[in-house]
């Protein structure tokens, strides 16, 4: 960062503004970020933005986005397989990145990625907003102070019915995999408490919805993950189902420990947990947090989880420090994505994550490999 970049708030550019203005809306509720510019190639959008922002830069050059001096974060929420041309042309314009999950859709590109993050020294965070949600914030605090014991099994899941997407955004059905697009939540949060995962085993199977959109892919997942340490996760999505949400939450992380078991849950704000005699306690933050995480909307978009990590990401910048998940991180889960879409291409036949992670650029445990210089 530049000199006295402590005692300023990082402007903030984000390109992409479908969901990406929500990103530009949440920079305002931030103490260390600034919304500055903002990048679409639609008019429309950018004459959304420019109503409700109208102090903004906004352009329909990207080139001319990267070029400002005020931009220090870029936020990429450009379609999945655009990505890494994003984030890689930020990267050489000296920008630090958030993405939107999914990372990148491809092994090349996650290598891509981190080449260009070690010739340039530029640092990512994935846009993992799950994690940044209230419940499932306070269901890690609540791990990481001890209360659960000794984890040993990860559930989690993403249902979501998606007819809506595929109106808004064709390319889902054709560019890219509900692996990817959908079982980045779930994936991401097994990795999160299971560290970087040996092997994955998956069965896919494609609904009614997505052959009448002509997806390519499937959108019903099951898969089983293997940690490096022997314990095991296991995750579920299905983007084609009616939904039932008082039954089941869209999304939802169970994790079972030796001293106790907790649950968090969106869109809803629940968190369930075991006291220590048993009883079972709820915490429902929906009516205190509703205006910072939906803006007052019915399950709105992500303006409180959007506005924290990026608090979080400027906060690691400005220290030195590390933020989650950054972009070694990012390219397990990348690596856990491809093995699963490859396990159920082969009917469940379980793939070995290592060679994935070699691919990829990274140690074949998944670790950072030391570079010249």
């Amino acid at each position: 960062m530049t000199d006295g970049a402590a005692t300023r708030r990082l402007g903030v550019g984000v390109v992409g503004l479908h969901e990406g203005r929500t990103m530009l809306v949440a920079a305002g509720r931030t103490s260390l970020c600034r919304a500055v510019a903002g990048c679409d190639t639609r008019p429309e959008k950018l004459a959304a933005a420019r109503a409700e922002l109208p102090d903004l830069f906004l352009t329909s050059d990207y080139a001319e986005l990267l070029a400002r001096p005020d931009v220090d974060i870029v936020s990429v929420f450009t379609p999945d397989a655009m990505h890494a041309d994003h984030v890689v042309a930020a990267f050489e314009a000296g920008k630090h990145v958030t993405c939107t999950k999914p990372l990148v859709i491809s092994l090349a590109d996650g290598r891509r990625l981190l080449e260009a993050a070690q010739r340039t020294g530029r640092r990512l965070l994935v846009g993992q907003s799950t994690r940044y949600f209230e419940s499932f914030r306070r269901q890690r605090a609540a791990y990481e102070r001890g209360e659960l014991g000794s984890l040993e099994l990860v559930d989690a899941q993403y249902t979501h019915r998606m007819d809506w997407f595929y109106e808004k955004s064709p390319w889902a059905a054709t560019d890219t995999d509900w692996v990817f697009l959908g079982l980045s939540h779930p994936l991401d949060l097994v990795r999160w408490y299971l560290g970087p995962p040996a092997e994955v085993q998956a069965y896919a199977a494609t609904s009614a919805l997505a052959r009448r959109y002509g997806a390519h892919g499937s959108d019903i997942h099951t898969v089983n993950v293997l940690a490096a340490d022997g314990r095991i996760g296991r995750v579920m999505g299905h983007y084609g189902l009616h939904e039932l949400p008082t039954a089941r939450n869209a999304i939802e992380l169970m994790l079972y420990g030796t001293q106790g078991t907790s649950q968090a849950q969106y869109h809803d704000m629940r968190f369930r947990h075991t006291a220590p005699d048993g009883t079972e306690i709820l915490e429902d933050s929906l009516y205190a947090k509703r205006t910072y995480y939906f803006n007052d909307e019915v399950h709105g978009m992500h303006y409180g989880e959007f506005a924290n990590y990026l608090e979080a990401f400027a906060a690691a910048l400005l220290s030195g420090t590390e933020a989650a998940p950054e972009l070694v991180e990012g390219l397990q889960v990348v690596a856990l994505m491809e093995g699963a879409r490859r396990s159920a291409a082969q009917r469940g036949r379980p793939v070995p994550l290592g060679p994935l992670y070699e691919e990829i650029g990274l140690s074949a445990t998944g670790a950072p490999v030391a570079t010249d210089g």
